[in-house]
């Protein structure tokens, strides 16, 4: 019997984990690797963060959906195991665009992309789906979530917060009623009306979505977008569209500035984003490494360093990724090395991002050793010699 054949016993909720973006706003560093594998924190890639928010809430099936650039990133998801979704009913399932009778495409949208995976859904036969974007750094219960959408008797979630009124035409935008009710929802308004943004984050009654899905797709005028058309049209339709407010620390970093910001988020005394936090734990699929090796010269301050790193240098207010190295006499501050990084004898390198296996030759300076200028970025694997240096 085929797979479409094939109805699993019934799970409350699933997650659809949309983890195909390019990510072209963070340039060198996505050259090759999809978005959501970009490595981050000293240990992870942004994707962890997302699987072990589901592996904390106890949502045990979660569908990856993947499409750009996908090697390093199929690679790493594996069996689920990291992020113990590896049960027997459950577990992480890799879904790439595929061919079927009738052809086959890349994703054309966000709604497109759960559209093309309905097969998937279905086999799982759940009473909610929730739908996810594997390029954010946050923690949160998705149970709480699941909880008020349950008490409202919604058709659907959207988890919301609060943003800066300068940054709000970014979003999704929404009005609610004093009951939580969504009364309007505008996506990336010019002129927002409303501080009260979706996060992408949303709780679907399975029957709606898979019918509204399905009229979607044959809808010639749609671009396929959960923001852009399905929820606009739910709406108009006047289905019950609750919101989920989160007020804990969440990012989308999606640019170079965002990034190394949201890196220095992890760091100091009381970081706003704790990666220490026993109830909710971040897991990985990194690999087993020796501890890191700080030389007699060595010396940290403010740092998270990775394992197998060796550090003989002065490291200041940096994340130091697994197996990176920095040399004795050299400087590394306010910056992010990413896995195999370095730093050789005597360079300084200040508010840069340094990609996997990147070189600093000796002696050479590197960043804005003033801050007045943007994050340097060197992307993986490369060499940057005497001579070359970047203010």
């Amino acid at each position: 019997m085929g797979l479409e054949g094939v109805i699993m016993s019934k799970k409350e909720c699933i997650a659809m984990l949309l983890a195909g973006g390019q990510g072209s706003r963070l340039g060198a560093l996505t050259k090759e690797i999809a978005k959501p594998a970009v490595s981050f924190g000293g240990k992870y890639r942004i994707i962890d963060f997302a699987l072990s928010n589901c592996a904390n809430s106890g949502i045990e099936t979660v569908g990856v959906l993947t499409q750009y650039q996908p090697y390093v990133l199929h690679s790493y998801l594996g069996s689920g195991a990291a992020w113990n979704l590896n049960e027997s009913d459950g577990g992480v399932s890799i879904l790439p665009p595929f061919a079927t009778q009738t052809g086959g495409a890349w994703y054309a949208g966000t709604a497109d992309a759960v559209t093309q995976n309905l097969g998937f859904i279905e086999q799982n036969n759940p009473e909610y789906v929730l739908i996810l974007s594997g390029d954010q750094l946050y923690s949160m219960d998705y149970q709480k979530m699941l909880d008020a959408h349950k008490r409202h008797g919604a058709d659907l979630t959207i988890a919301v917060m609060p943003v800066a009124w300068e940054e709000a035409s970014r979003f999704g935008i929404i009005t609610q009623d004093e009951n939580e009710r969504i009364t309007k929802f505008t996506e990336k308004p010019k002129k927002p009306d409303s501080n009260l943004a979706s996060m992408g984050i949303y709780i679907f009654n399975k029957d709606l979505l898979v019918t509204s899905l399905r009229e979607d797709a044959i809808n010639q005028t749609s671009e396929h977008d959960f923001g852009g058309d399905i929820i606009p049209k739910l709406l108009e339709d006047g289905k019950k569209l609750y919101t989920y407010e989160y007020r804990g620390f969440w990012r989308d970093v999606g640019t170079i500035s965002s990034y190394h910001e949201t890196s220095m988020d992890l760091l100091g005394e009381h970081p706003a984003f704790d990666l220490f936090n026993t109830n909710n734990p971040m897991m990985s699929n990194a690999s087993t490494r020796p501890p890191a090796y700080i030389g007699p010269q060595g010396s940290i301050d403010d740092c998270l360093v990775g394992n197998g790193c060796n550090i003989y240098g002065s490291v200041r207010h940096s994340i130091i990724s697994t197996d990176s190295f920095v040399g004795e006499r050299a400087i590394v501050e306010d910056s992010v090395l990413l896995p195999g990084a370095v730093v050789k004898a005597g360079a300084h390198v200040v508010r840069a991002i340094l990609g996997e296996h990147a070189v600093v030759e000796e002696d050479v300076v590197l960043g804005s050793v003033d801050q007045t200028r943007d994050t340097a970025v060197i992307g993986n694997d490369v060499v940057v010699g005497k001579g070359e240096g970047i203010r």
